[in-house]
Formats: structure tokens, C-alpha cells, sequence
């Protein structure tokens, strides 16, 4: 999770890196949910467990509470932009995305447009005071280009906040050994990503990506999401709840079109991974595994 300010005079239009590649290397998302199901409850159960992490805030990012434009990147169904809208009436909110899914029922401050976050940039320059990212690991192809055409869009003294998950399970006690299920999945989908060329390591590269791009005061905080109801701690026990229906709801959408045509893996091959993936995912009594965001 990071935030970060611009302070620097805006960088011209001239200098907005093009966009690599053509349209046959970047029609596909990596980590889409894109088989034909509706996914809304799957996006609402992600919104839920992401705010109650971040102790039900919307983001770190200091803003004042009479922030006027903010920008939200990969919408999604809308979610994150119809809740802050609600919170911060004097804000105009915009959402954007590759696909048209969010409500026609919204508040009257929020409106969502059709835009590749990849493209060069299409608003005006030192125009927002909040950019807000979240969850675009496996979707973007040039990260670099992506964070300067970011900090043409912001004002002087706005502010940039991301949020991003690690995909590589984790434990501290040593549960999640190298064989397990779960570090395979971890191993095979970051060695997917980077054929792929579109990473899942976003959430270790993010800050350093964000200093090359010339923001300041640029502050990361690490969070340890757990997977499954193991902690004692009865915050982390109901994250972990979350985290599971998460995972379990959105493991095949993850895995299909990665594993069968960027892996070369068969179907029936992906679906004994899968039920491999959802018996480790409930060996929660045993697994202490957690994500860092």
C-alpha cells in the first residue's frame, strides 16, 4: 500500500511515453475475471475486505475533506468511486475502465468513462488532487509509463494512492514450506506474469517505480492479509474469512485463461491444479498463510 505527492512542476504531454506493444499483445487482462459470470458480489466482497483492512478508510492518502477532482484508475464495477463520492460530496469522481460494468444508478458527483490506463494520458495536465490505483497486479504491461502519465494528471501538492497485493503466499512460522500447494500457485502465476509481460510483482516494485517517476514524499505501508481464520486476533480472523471467500470465488476466473494460454496447460490439467488449490486454501488450521498488500 503506498501513497505518494506531487510537488514538481507538471511534465509536458510531449513526454507521455507511447504505448508498447499492439492490440494482439494486450487484449487480454492477466488476472481477469472474464468467463461469462457475473463477478459484482465477488467485487463487493473485495472492496469490503480491503476497506476493513485499511481500518474502513478508502485510502491512506492525507487529503483534506473538501477534496474537488479525483481520478480513480481500473474502476472495476465502481465500488471504490460510488463510496467515496458518498463520503466526499464535494468531490467529482471520476472511474475509468476497459469495460463498461459499473451501475447507471449513482451519485450525482461521480460519473465513469471508458479509458485504457495504458493509453497516453487523456485529461487535463495538474488536474487532480487524488489519483486512486488499486489491485491492477497482472494488468499493466509498462508500470514506468503508467506512473508518469500518473503524475501529469495531478496538481502540484495532490496526492497518488495505490493499492497492490502480493500474490506469493507467505507464513512466518514456516507452514507454507517450498512444496506446498500454495507456493507453487505463488511460483507458477509470478513466472505466468512475466511471460505474460504483465507483472504480479507490482506490489515489491511499486515504490521504487513511483521515485524513478519523480514523486516525493512517497510512503509505503506493508499489511499482512491473512488467507483462511487462523489468527487469534479477531480483526485478522474476519480478514481471513474474507480473504478466503475471495480466493476460492475467484480462483478459476484467475486461473483458466493464464494456465491454458500463456502456460500451455490442458483444461482437465487446471482443474485437478484447482482442486489441489482449494484443499490447501481450507488447510487453514494447519496453513498459517497471509499476502502482503
Amino acid at each position: 500500500m503506498g501513497a505518494a505527492r506531487r510537488q514538481k512542476s507538471p511534465r509536458s504531454d510531449s513526454e507521455s511515453p507511447p504505448r508498447e506493444g499492439n492490440a494482439e499483445d494486450n487484449d487480454e487482462q492477466a488476472g481477469e475475471l472474464d468467463d461469462g459470470t457475473d463477478y459484482s458480489d465477488y467485487y463487493e466482497e473485495f472492496h469490503h475486505m480491503f476497506t476493513m483492512l485499511l481500518g474502513n478508510r478508502l485510502c491512506l492518502a492525507p487529503i483534506s475533506d473538501d477534496v474537488q477532482r479525483v481520478l480513480d484508475v481500473g474502476t472495476g464495477t465502481g465500488i471504490w468511486a460510488i463510496d467515496f463520492a458518498d463520503e466526499y460530496p464535494s468531490a467529482e469522481v471520476i472511474g475509468t475502465d476497459l469495460s463498461p460494468t459499473q451501475p447507471s444508478f449513482v451519485p450525482p458527483n461521480v460519473q465513469f468513462e471508458i479509458d485504457d490506463a495504458e493509453d497516453s494520458w487523456a485529461y487535463p495536465e495538474n488536474h487532480f488532487d487524488l489519483i486512486h490505483v488499486r489491485a491492477l497486479y497482472g494488468a499493466i504491461s509498462n508500470w514506468p509509463a503508467f506512473y508518469r502519465n500518473m503524475l501529469i494528471g495531478l496538481r502540484p501538492g495532490a496526492w497518488f494512492d495505490q493499492l497492490e497485493m502480493s500474490i506469493q503466499f507467505r507464513s512466518d512460522d514456516g507452514t507454507v514450506t517450498p512444496e506446498h500447494v500454495l507456493a507453487e500457485w505463488s511460483r507458477l502465476f509470478i513466472d505466468a506474469g512475466e511471460r505474460f509481460g504483465k507483472t504480479f510483482r507490482i506490489a515489491d516494485l511499486a515504490r521504487q517505480h513511483m521515485i524513478d517517476a519523480g514523486f516525493e514524499n512517497v510512503t509505503e505501508r506493508r499489511f499482512k492479509l491473512p488467507v483462511g481464520p487462523w489468527s487469534r486476533d479477531e480483526h485478522y480472523r474476519q480478514l481471513g474469512r474474507w480473504n478466503l471467500l475471495h480466493c476460492e470465488q475467484g480462483i478459476e476466473g484467475w486461473s483458466m485463461a493464464l494456465l491454458t494460454r500463456v502456460m500451455g496447460w490442458s483444461y482437465e490439467e487446471v482443474q485437478v491444479f484447482l482442486a489441489k488449490m482449494r484443499k490447501g486454501l481450507r488447510d487453514y488450521s494447519k496453513i498459517h498463510a497471509y499476502f502482503y498488500v
